[in-house]
């Protein structure tokens, strides 16, 4: 017979423990190997890479006017699905060009061939050495994408990154590649008061101030630039004039768009791919 003090102490051990399995976060599910794409979740301060199930579809030949940087952006990713050196890619400039329908284009044509994709909001950037640590050991070519990546003054994820990308003595793997876009050239918000720093030497040479050379430093670790630029009017409608194919509209319901797709490029303040897709899509609706 169990002792009524003994009894009672094992009851209270069992509140206790109740009460703490409360306020602890569940075990992560496992990592789905056989997805394609993942998001990286945070659930207080555990992490655990989350299979997307349904990816949104973007093909290349869906990305107009960007001929170039579609270039460049499939020979270095084929490079790296073929085991050769590439670089880390930094995308910037206009928005709604299709930086981010890019990456997920490069998904696309070569998932196949063991392209993987793990999305990673800017908070969790900090996390990247958990997230490598992770996949460091697997056969699959992992992109480590950040969409709209910026960081503001302080931001542990800044210096977690600039170790990552260049400057850790671990190295992160043959078989990860980050890839970001960005609407800041060099990821961090620049200041006139900054400037003054500079110092103006006799022989006529600047040596630009320390807080320069410290924001620099970080887009420079990225071995490819892509700049993104706005469409002119005639891309910005053949772009217009692609969606409302897509959307199976008669010639002679996308000539009739013409003037109601510059206006509503006019009230968005943008010529963009994106604008033109949103537009495609209204027209579409209102005349099939």
């Amino acid at each position: 017979m169990i002792d009524p003090e003994l009894r009672s102490l094992i009851e209270r051990a069992h509140t206790v423990l109740a009460q703490l399995e409360a306020w602890l976060p569940p075990t992560p599910p496992a990592t789905d190997w056989s997805a394609r794409a993942y998001r990286w979740r945070k659930r207080g301060a555990r992490g655990w890479l989350d299979g997307v199930t349904r990816i949104a579809p973007m093909h290349l030949h869906d990305l107009q006017h960007i001929d170039r940087q579609k270039g460049i952006i499939a020979r270095n990713t084929l490079a790296f699905l073929n085991r050769k050196p590439a670089n880390n890619v930094l995308m910037t400039g206009a928005r709604g060009t299709g930086k981010s329908s890019l990456v997920r284009a490069m998904l696309d044509a070569y998932g196949d061939r063991g392209l993987r994709l793990i999305e990673v909001d800017k908070a969790d950037m900090g996390d990247l050495g958990e997230i490598i640590d992770l996949i460091q050991d697997r056969a699959e070519r992992y992109v480590i994408f950040c969409d709209d990546l910026s960081f503001d003054e302080g931001e542990a994820g800044y210096k977690v990154l600039k170790s990552v990308l260049d400057g850790s003595v671990a190295a992160p793997g043959d078989n990860v590649l980050i890839y970001a876009t960005s609407n800041r050239r060099h990821l961090m918000p620049e200041y006139m008061s900054e400037n003054l720093s500079a110092q103006h030497q006799a022989d006529g040479e600047i040596h630009p101030g320390e807080t320069v050379e410290e924001k620099i430093s970080l887009s420079e670790r990225f071995g490819l630039w892509l700049s993104f630029y706005p469409f002119r009017q005639d891309d910005y409608l053949d772009i217009v004039n692609y969606w409302l194919e897509e959307h199976g509209c008669s010639q002679e319901v996308i000539t009739e768009a013409r003037t109601e797709a510059l206006q509503w490029a006019l009230e968005r303040g943008s010529r963009s791919g994106r604008v033109a897709r949103q537009f495609a899509r209204d027209w579409a609706a209102r005349h099939v």
